[in-house]
């Protein structure tokens, strides 16, 4: 099964110049926490973004072209949602934007930290979702950075 994670502002940001808006420091232990010894699926430039390999996790990287770090690149999205999408394997889907749009209509859970703030400078924003047709627990609220965020679990009806 799929899920997606990330963390978004108001107006759905994510990112802008290639780097993430929000830096919360619960967020990045949230995410790590979920997501360790499973699969992380991403983009080429999400890949690019990162420090480092993610430790703990497969690497799995959706490209046309191959090149050196990740676990495994892909280069058939279709092929790659047909084997992967009915299992019970847990996979986590960690962006950027296209990569969540295209995932979005096979994902089975949305982890979202929702942040009460907006950049108008983003340039990547997460994918419209109708709600109603998700189960939303909250997992935890906070405030960092002078943010306030909540995290929360959205499962499909």
């Amino acid at each position: 099964m799929f899920s997606l994670i990330a963390a978004i502002g108001q107006n759905r940001e994510l990112g802008k110049n290639g780097q993430l808006i929000f830096h919360l420091k619960d967020d990045m232990n949230f995410f790590r926490e979920t997501t360790s010894n499973h699969k992380v699926v991403m983009g080429r430039k999400t890949w690019e973004s990162l420090p480092s390999k993610l430790k703990n996790r497969k690497n799995i990287v959706i490209s046309r072209h191959d090149f050196s770090g990740p676990d495994q690149i892909v280069h058939n999205l279709a092929q790659f949602i047909k084997k992967h999408q009915n299992t019970d394997e847990e996979i986590f889907i960690i962006g950027g934007g296209s990569i969540y749009s295209t995932f979005l209509p096979h994902a089975q859970n949305l982890y979202l930290t929702e942040i009460s703030a907006s950049d108008l400078a983003a340039d990547t924003f997460f994918p419209k979702f109708d709600q109603t047709k998700y189960n939303k627990t909250l997992i935890r609220k906070g405030t960092e950075n002078g943010l306030n965020y909540s995290i929360s679990k959205y499962t499909l009806k």
